[in-house]
C-alpha cells in the first residue's frame, strides 16, 4: 500500500547536482491517469533543472524541510505544508532545490498526459516525450532532447509525392 510518510522507494536520480529518492506513490496506488510521487531531496541537490511542461499541470506540496522553488519570478524558500501549482507553458516553469541542511521532501502531483513536451530555458533545449512525466516508458517510445537553435525548417527534406 502507497504510503506518503513510510515510502517505498522505486526511483532515484544520481547526477552531480541534481540527485534524489523517488517513491511514485500514484503508480504504487493504482493510478492511471494521476501521477503523485514523493521526492526526498538531499541538501545541496535539485531534483530536476529548471523546466516548463507543455502537456501537464503540476502540483507542489511540501511535505518536510523547506526547499526552494525556482520559477519566472526567481528563487524562493517554502515552507512545510506549502502548496504550488504549475501551469503549463512558460508561466508554469520551475526548479526545486534544497539549500537546506537537512532533507527535504515534496509531493509532486501531476497530470499523466502523454505526449508531452518540455522547454528547458536556461539550456536552450525541447525535450519531446511519448510517455507521461515520470512515466516507463516502452521500447518505441520517444523520449529526446534537441538544442532549440538546430531547429531544422518544416518543409526542409520534404519531397512533393510522386
Amino acid at each position: 500500500m502507497a504510503n506518503l510518510f513510510e515510502p517505498e522507494w522505486d526511483g532515484s536520480g544520481e547526477r552531480p547536482g541534481f540527485s534524489y529518492r523517488r517513491a511514485k506513490l500514484g503508480n504504487q496506488a493504482g493510478g492511471e491517469r494521476l501521477g503523485a510521487s514523493v521526492f526526498e531531496i538531499p541538501p545541496g541537490q535539485a531534483t530536476f533543472p529548471y523546466h516548463a511542461h507543455f502537456g501537464n499541470e503540476e502540483l507542489l506540496i511540501v511535505v518536510e524541510g523547506s526547499p526552494s522553488l525556482r520559477t519566472p519570478d526567481g528563487w524562493r524558500e517554502l515552507e512545510p505544508g506549502e502548496v504550488v501549482s504549475f501551469r503549463v507553458g512558460p508561466e508554469g516553469a520551475h526548479q526545486v532545490m534544497n539549500r537546506g541542511e537537512q532533507p527535504a521532501r515534496v509531493l509532486v502531483v501531476s497530470e499523466m498526459n502523454a505526449p508531452d513536451v518540455s522547454l528547458y530555458p536556461d539550456s536552450g533545449k525541447v525535450l519531446a516525450a511519448t510517455r507521461p512525466p515520470g512515466g516507463s516508458g516502452g521500447a518505441d517510445d520517444i523520449f529526446e532532447a534537441f538544442r532549440l537553435d538546430d531547429g531544422a525548417d518544416y518543409w526542409e527534406g520534404e519531397e512533393p509525392p510522386k
